[in-house]
């Protein structure tokens, strides 16, 4: 009989150490030495085509903000199909402009950031550090309930 009870109460920690751990791992995937996370954000893609369809790869970009419309908020490369992603500083609400330039060839378009956007925008999902400390405090519980339930029912 003390056998099985020290059985139920090893298996509970088990569960209880493996839930803990489970439960407060960072979210991402790592694998030699790197450390990768997905986190939406709303972002700007810019798709730069020539009049005949083509890509314009390579293409340089300037994005300029509402604010200092003559220096570069951020510059970049157009990929080799023509894209460029960028994720917009929301706390700078107005009319943004985009130049995409390659070769004597270009264009600049316009576009609205809101600050209501900023909101959706913002943040990872996933749980809150409170959220897993509640979580592994009720995976605690109900596995030292269940060795007590076991222990006392074989007595």
């Amino acid at each position: 009989m003390k056998k099985t009870k020290h059985r139920v109460v090893l298996l509970s920690m088990i569960i209880l150490i493996g839930g803990l751990i489970l439960l407060l791992s960072p979210v991402g995937v790592s694998a030699h030495g790197v450390d990768i996370a997905a986190v939406p954000v709303k972002a700007v893609e810019v798709i730069a085509l020539y009049d005949s369809g083509q890509p314009m790869a390579g293409g340089q970009v300037a994005i300029y903000a509402p604010d200092e419309p003559l220096e570069p908020w951020l510059t970049g490369t157009c990929d080799e199909e023509g894209r460029f992603i960028f994720r917009p500083d929301y706390s700078r609400p107005g009319l943004w402009e985009i130049q995409v330039r390659l070769a004597g060839h270009g264009d600049l378009i316009r576009f609205e950031v809101t600050a209501a956007e900023e909101a959706v925008a913002d943040g990872p999902g996933g749980l809150s550090l409170l959220q897993k400390i509640v979580m592994a405090l009720v995976v605690a519980w109900g596995a030292v309930g269940t060795a007590f339930y076991f222990s006392r029912r074989n007595s």
